[in-house]
């Protein structure tokens, strides 16, 4: 039986009740205020703060509660929005290799996504939070030296990443059946199969998570073509 006592925001809402979950729980308000220090005055350190408030405080925390689609939603806000900036906010000093923080990055990126863990992690609170650490703590190293590296480098590691979680979207769409029992019952409160609902999960990994790897990719290009300016 599905365990839903430890799956943080409570137990997965109906549609009609979702917009009346807004999460207030004071540890998770006080890690972000922390957090919200730790980045200073920065302007994308900010905009990370409020990036993650909406993945953990607004009614999409327990919408990833009861939707796969919700989840991969929540996990794109972590590692490609709130990640990048928080990297800005705390730039590396000087060159640092890419290949190794993008290696962790992509595994625990992948690792959430086995059934068996991402079905530990919606039952068990400590596990979750090991998740969501992991999740959010990889990626930032990954883009901090995404963003020490040469334009050009730096280019092709957001295009690298970008191909890692689309893979991941891709076997996650085209699965013949639905893999997580999380999500075994409550998709179904919304109109959507399980099935059906780790497809558009796995779609949204797939082709709209492109959209902030683009936006990343476009900001690399644009210093690759300062950078050329300024050398001719």
């Amino acid at each position: 039986m599905t365990r839903w006592d430890g799956i943080y925001c409570g137990f997965p809402p109906a549609p009609d009740g979702i917009l009346l979950r807004w999460n207030f729980d004071p540890w998770a308000i006080a890690l972000l205020a922390i957090l919200a220090l730790w980045v200073g005055r920065s302007r994308p350190g900010a905009t990370a703060i409020f990036v993650l408030a909406l993945a953990f405080l607004s009614p999409l925390c327990a919408m990833s509660s009861a939707l796969f689609s919700a989840r991969v939603v929540h996990h794109i806000l972590l590692v490609v929005i709130a990640a990048p900036l928080l990297a800005l906010s705390r730039p590396e000093q000087g060159s640092t290799g890419a290949g190794l923080p993008f290696v962790l990055a992509t595994a625990t990126l992948w690792l959430w996504h086995v059934p068996g863990a991402y079905d530990l992690a919606l039952s068990d609170m400590a596990v979750y939070w090991i998740m969501q650490a992991s999740l959010l703590g990889t990626a930032a190293v990954f883009w901090r030296a995404i963003f020490s590296q040469p334009p050009g480098a730096a280019l092709g590691w957001v295009f690298l990443a970008y191909l890692a979680m689309g893979m991941l979207g891709a076997i996650l769409t085209l699965a013949p059946e639905a893999l997580y029992a999380a999500h075994a019952t409550a998709p179904l409160m919304w109109g959507l199969s399980p099935l059906a609902d780790q497809q558009l999960g796995g779609l949204i990994m797939w082709m709209p998570g492109a959209i902030p790897f683009a936006v990343w990719g476009a900001l690399m290009f644009r210093r690759t073509w300062q950078s050329m300016d300024a050398a001719s």
